[in-house]
């Protein structure tokens, strides 16, 4: 006895793309007042799972600060070319990036496991806000940390003491962007 094949519940592109705006309309609509900076972030594929990030949560801007040797086809394949609709800033200096962010109001928040760090959930975000996450490697950098509003971190139950800075980056940025909107009511 053969069972019938049930039809596919997945969305056309069609169907995807039905609540969205136009393409050409897309750029000039508003953003979400939320920064994430990238603090020597080094690997290609991390930098364009945030630029995918960043479309995915309609965010104002990235920054990707330190000297980087990012390979563009990685970039590319990684981000999933999603980098022509986000706002991409380079900067050598992650500290004057922040220092220019808290001038302008920017309230700042590093992802990172420190002694001040506190739960990332219990943390009311403010509008505009930044979000910084740090090397693969190093973390936020200490002169960041300094200029943060509060550190934060994901809690971690297993035995592990890390998580990738992209899947941890989407973790809080799913987190603050959806206060953000609730806040703003959009």
């Amino acid at each position: 006895m053969q069972s019938a094949i049930q039809p596919s519940i997945q969305l056309s592109k069609d169907e995807l793309r039905k609540n969205k705006p136009a393409r050409e309309d897309y750029l000039n609509q508003p953003k979400l007042p939320l920064v994430v900076v990238l603090d020597n972030v080094t690997n290609s594929y991390n930098v364009g799972s945030f630029i995918r990030l960043a479309d995915a949560f309609a965010i104002e801007k990235i920054i990707v600060c330190g000297q980087l040797t990012i390979s563009e086809k990685k970039l590319r394949k990684a981000s999933r070319n999603e980098a022509k609709w986000v706002c991409i800033e380079y900067s050598d200096s992650t500290t004057a990036s922040l220092q220019t962010l808290k001038e302008q109001g920017y309230g700042i928040f590093s992802v990172e496991l420190c002694h001040e760090s506190v739960d990332y959930k219990t943390v009311t975000y403010p509008s505009p806000c930044v979000l910084v996450l740090g090397n693969e490697r190093k973390g936020v950098s200490e002169a960041a940390l300094q200029l943060s509003q509060q550190q934060i971190h994901i809690p971690m139950f297993g035995m592990g003491n890390s998580l990738n800075v992209s899947t941890a980056g989407a973790i809080v940025l799913a987190e603050c962007a959806s206060q953000i909107r609730k806040t703003l009511k959009v």
